[in-house]
């Protein structure tokens, strides 16, 4: 995920007028789309993210009926610089987002915090709870907060709903500490990283990345960024252990390497969801998505793919609590 500190105030500059795009034509939306994967995510740091949103929401108004509209849900992140937070900055930050999402009320802002050192996200999220109260935003959440911080936050009765937090088969760390507060508390976990940016795929099944041009390319930032875990969490070798694992599950029930990975994570106490990216026109992951809500893991299924994650080292000891990859020196 983009996190410079300067993408709250450009990036929000850099957005299309909303009147010039409205004008612009658009192809009717696909009907093949209409399947239950309602869900969006919409992430104010990464570059227009909301103005698309904004597009498409006018477009169901328009194409689709009523009801397909309450199906619907855009969450939205908010990553403020470390300025102080006064009532009025963040009812201004809010406001631009409900602009360029072109809707009345948020259905959920996601707020992240960099520096634990500065209070001040105590009092942002006290206005968001302001916002909230006033029908300006729907639910509060978190994104990459600690265990220590979450607990400080619901002391201070702030009522998010959940916290995004990085959670795969090799990153295990939310269950080691945060998915006992949520379980006490009601708070959800939504996660990212699920599938590894594609690691966690047939594709590099039985692939040794040592030698160039020998598998396929680690070539996007997010390959590169779960290498760099896969590596902490014990190495390639080791990682294709757990794939191997994982292939077996998916044969067995007839579904990918993925599927089973999401699925595990789903089954994990306090994840109410999550987030698998698309890259529209080459990765849309359609089918593998579906089939993981019919897919039942067996007990010999869960303890086979436990043990090939427990081969792998404590990422809670090698990196730290969730949200702690963003915030070391």
């Amino acid at each position: 995920m983009p996190r410079a500190e300067r993408n709250v105030a450009d990036q929000r500059r850099m957005g299309p007028n909303r009147s010039r795009r409205r004008r612009r034509g658009h192809a009717p939306l696909r009907r093949r789309r209409s399947n239950h994967l309602r869900y969006g995510r919409s992430l104010e740091t990464d570059g227009p993210a909301e103005d698309l949103y904004g597009i498409f929401i006018d477009r169901v108004r328009r194409e689709r009926p009523p009801e397909l509209l309450e199906q619907v849900r855009g969450l939205t992140k908010w990553v403020p610089p470390p300025v102080k937070m006064t009532s009025s900055y963040v009812r201004d930050s809010i406001n631009v987002s409900r602009k360029r999402m072109d809707v009345e009320s948020l259905d959920m802002l996601q707020f992240h915090w960099w520096d634990y050192s500065n209070p001040g996200y105590l009092d942002a999220l006290k206005h968001l709870t302001d916002l909230k109260e006033e029908g300006k935003i729907k639910t509060v959440a978190l994104t990459n907060f600690d265990t220590e911080r979450l607990q400080i936050i619901l002391e201070n009765e702030i009522p998010v709903v959940s916290n995004q937090v990085q959670h795969s088969l090799v990153d295990m760390r939310p269950q080691q500490r945060m998915a006992e507060l949520c379980q006490h508390t009601g708070v959800k976990l939504i996660t990212y990283g699920t599938v590894m940016g594609g690691l966690l795929s047939e594709k590099f099944l039985d692939t040794n990345i040592s030698i160039p041009f020998a598998g396929p390319a680690i070539n996007t930032p997010s390959l590169q960024k779960y290498k760099r875990m896969v590596d902490a969490w014990g190495g390639w070798s080791l990682f294709q252990g757990l794939l191997r694992t994982l292939k077996q599950v998916a044969s067995k029930h007839g579904v990918s390497i993925a599927t089973v990975g999401v699925k595990y994570i789903l089954d994990q106490p306090a994840v109410a969801g999550s987030m698998v990216g698309v890259r529209l026109g080459l990765a849309e992951h359609i089918q593998d998505t579906n089939a993981i809500f019919s897919l039942v893991l067996d007990e010999d299924d869960m303890n086979s793919i436990r043990e090939a994650t427990a081969k792998g080292k404590d990422l809670l000891k090698v990196i730290g609590d969730c949200g702690d990859e963003y915030r070391r020196a």
